[in-house]
């Protein structure tokens, strides 16, 4: 598909949004037309054929690129740097251009050594970069309240006392259909929607990013947020691969295995791996019994974890055999760590999903809570609705980032495009997450085999307690499951923090992510 060689990189499955199966994403041939017979040649001179329709060529951005100077002062020292925006194109086998892809990189003027470069990218998918951009890595920083809540309009960006350009160059990533990124034509755009797709023309970028700027000998870093995590692992693994060994991956609010978030008949897995969250998000909004509101966030889901690991998880398993005095002891264990009522939870069957559960914690006082932090709340038209209306944590920050990324690229980086920046959504029309028949979609085992193959790989992940999409327990789950020995698994740390999906929105948390992530780049780049 691209210059590199095309890699099987996982059997990933999954039932589209219509219910039918999706299909294995492979590369079309091209079949020589027969030539038409006597009775074809006939038929044709009596009925003209309309002419085909031309593809249909997408307006691009300016490839650019656009360089710019400025500096920071970090903790008492000045960073002078230069920014360069602009799109790589991304080329067929036959050398045409199939795709163009957006990026911002900041590079540090005269560094003192070999300066590590680290490729960072959102998730979705769908999402461009501008989240860990301007929220928590870059130079700049979109201005929220404290706790991250929406401020008053006009928005405005601030310097960013806790960028990663202290230590490593930084460039961001747009992904085909996101921010200024668009394939060549509209029909090119199925080969890049998919989990192989994806992964393959991100990491043609990197290649023609490492080769166009001379950077093949820095140490190389990758981090991804979110359905970014997905692709950060299955990059590791296809990069290491094409002879690319990374330094180390940060993930932020991580989704490997698909198993553990989908809420299919059947599939019991994330009613558990849920439930320390839902713990925490009743925890916050003081709706747990005294003794768990009073003993602390930590100690209460220590417990939560223990029951739902062990009693919780076999309950389920038992399904309708479950006995009728087990089931109670359940329902009430479930009201005692989520704040429902034992029969809201004996109705559902024992099993609540993330969007009731946003809808009933605070049903009795018309509020909602959010998915990507269930620290907010929100207002719904209906009070007696199932699930939400929508995430009042997205509706307080996508306005924010909105606003100041198209202000920022086009003053400060002097970036001028017409085209609209796809923040989330828009810009990709269906996604193709692989054949039904490999099962849930999982890049776990992408990921373990880079952690195997290159002994000097290191591993940090970083979760939020109030996260309702990307729940910590379950990445614990799937962390433990990699089937690492212990001298492999020593390489993987992780931090916890007390905000949500994008936990670097909360000033205390980014300042402890901040810190967190100094230490693991140290120690990964420690001879």
């Amino acid at each position: 598909m691209f210059q590199w060689r095309r890699t099987a990189l996982l059997a990933c499955s999954m039932l589209v949004a219509s219910g039918m199966l999706a299909q294995e994403p492979g590369r079309e041939r091209r079949r020589e037309a027969a030539p038409p017979s006597p009775a074809e040649s006939q038929a044709g001179a009596a009925e003209t054929k309309p002419p085909a329709k031309p593809e249909e060529k997408i307006l691009q951005a300016p490839e650019g690129p656009v360089v710019t100077h400025h500096q920071i002062t970090v903790e008492g020292k000045t960073l002078k740097f230069t920014a360069t925006a602009g799109t790589l194109p991304i080329r067929n086998a036959d050398g045409e251009a199939e795709a163009h892809i957006f990026f911002i990189a900041y590079t540090l003027d005269n560094p003192e050594s070999k300066r590590p470069l680290m490729f960072s990218f959102n998730g979705g998918p769908g999402s461009a970069s501008v989240w860990l951009h301007l929220g928590a890595i870059g130079p700049r920083r979109v201005k929220l309240l404290p706790e991250g809540g929406m401020p008053k309009p006009p928005f405005e960006l601030e310097d960013n006392p806790y960028t990663w350009l202290a230590q490593t160059d930084l460039t961001f990533i747009d992904p085909v259909g996101t921010g200024y990124s668009r394939p060549e034509k509209k029909e090119l755009g199925k080969k890049f929607w998919g989990v192989n797709g994806d992964i393959e023309s991100v990491g043609e970028f990197i290649r023609l990013y490492l080769t166009r700027n001379d950077r093949w000998n820095s140490p190389l870093f990758l981090v991804g947020e979110s359905y970014g995590t997905t692709r950060a692992a299955g990059l590791s693994g296809y990069l290491v691969n094409q002879g690319v060994a990374l330094d180390g991956i940060i993930l932020v609010s991580t989704v490997l295995n698909f198993e553990t978030l989908e809420f299919t008949r059947g599939n019991d897995l994330p009613y558990v791996l849920y439930l320390p969250s839902y713990t925490a998000t009743a925890w916050f909004h003081k709706k747990l019994a005294a003794e768990l509101q009073q003993q602390g966030l930590e100690k209460t889901l220590d417990e939560a974890r223990r029951w739902a690991g062990t009693d919780y998880s076999a309950a389920l398993a038992k399904g309708d055999a479950l006995p009728a005095e087990v089931r109670r002891d359940v329902a009430e264990h479930l009201a005692r760590y989520t704040g429902l009522s034992p029969q809201y939870i004996e109705n559902a069957n024992l099993r609540v999903e993330a969007g009731e559960f946003r809808k009933e914690l605070l049903r009795n006082e018309k509020r909602t809570v959010g998915r990507l932090d269930s620290r907010f709340e929100g207002i719904d038209v209906s009070g007696i609705s199932q699930r939400p209306d929508y995430d009042p944590s997205e509706a307080a920050i996508r306005p924010p980032f909105t606003s100041a990324f198209n202000n920022y690229v086009r003053t400060e980086l002097g970036y001028k495009a017409d085209l609209p920046y796809y923040v989330l959504g828009g810009g990709i029309q269906g996604w193709e997450w692989g054949s039904a028949a490999g099962g849930f979609p999982d890049v776990s085992p992408s990921l373990r085999s880079a952690i195997v193959k290159n002994p000097y790989m290191h591993l940090f992940v970083a979760s939020g307690h109030f996260d309702l999409a990307t729940p910590f327990f379950a990445t614990e789950y799937t962390l433990d499951h990699l089937g690492l020995d212990p001298e492999l698994r020593a390489r993987i740390s992780t931090g916890e923090y007390d905000a949500g999906h994008m936990m670097y929105i909360n000033n205390e948390s980014l300042s402890k992510l901040h810190h967190d992530v100094a230490g693991f780049l140290e120690g990964a780049l420690r001879p």
